[in-house]
């Protein structure tokens, strides 16, 4: 404390005598009015980690991504057990919903179903904005081996 007197009087001395201040002089003085961190200043309020983190996700706009995420890891409790086991969601792309299932009789099942289950989702998580569901049957195996292929019809007769 006695040094910084020292120091801010030897500085204010050389000003006068001088006319200008030096460049430590400068550098002291704008270190001053930056000031540092005091206590019991705004912003210096604790600040609970749940606070934070919706900060975070507000400010990259990861909440509809989060709800996403959600929908599809309680797809069980929305559909129910039996129907989960047999269709999974996996995209979310300007309100439709694209649900792949085991087999087509399942994809049948779900778009009868579609009014209960898109009731559910949008229950559940308005903001997701769920306006139609796409069910998809199992994926169809592909011909196309090798690392070249020729564009065309594909195999036909090859069942005998």
């Amino acid at each position: 404390m006695a040094s910084d007197f020292a120091q801010e009087f030897y500085w204010r001395m050389r000003e006068a005598v001088t006319g200008r201040l030096s460049r430590d002089a400068k550098r002291i003085k704008e270190r001053k009015e930056r000031g540092g961190s005091k206590p019991f200043e705004n912003g210096r309020d604790p600040v609970s980690a749940l606070a934070t983190v919706d900060a975070l996700f507000s400010e990259f706009s990861w909440n509809g991504e989060l709800a996403e995420a959600d929908l599809f890891n309680r797809w069980p409790e929305l559909v129910g057990e039996q129907t989960a086991e047999s269709s999974t969601p996996e995209t979310l792309i300007d309100g439709t919903l694209t649900i792949r299932c085991k087999s087509t009789a399942w994809a049948t099942q779900l778009r009868l179903m579609q009014g209960t289950i898109l009731e559910r989702i949008n229950d559940a998580y308005p903001d997701l904005g769920v306006t139609t569901l796409k069910m998809l049957g199992p994926a169809a195996p592909s011909w196309k081996k090798g690392p070249r292929s020729v564009p065309g019809r594909g195999p036909r007769d090859t069942y005998g």
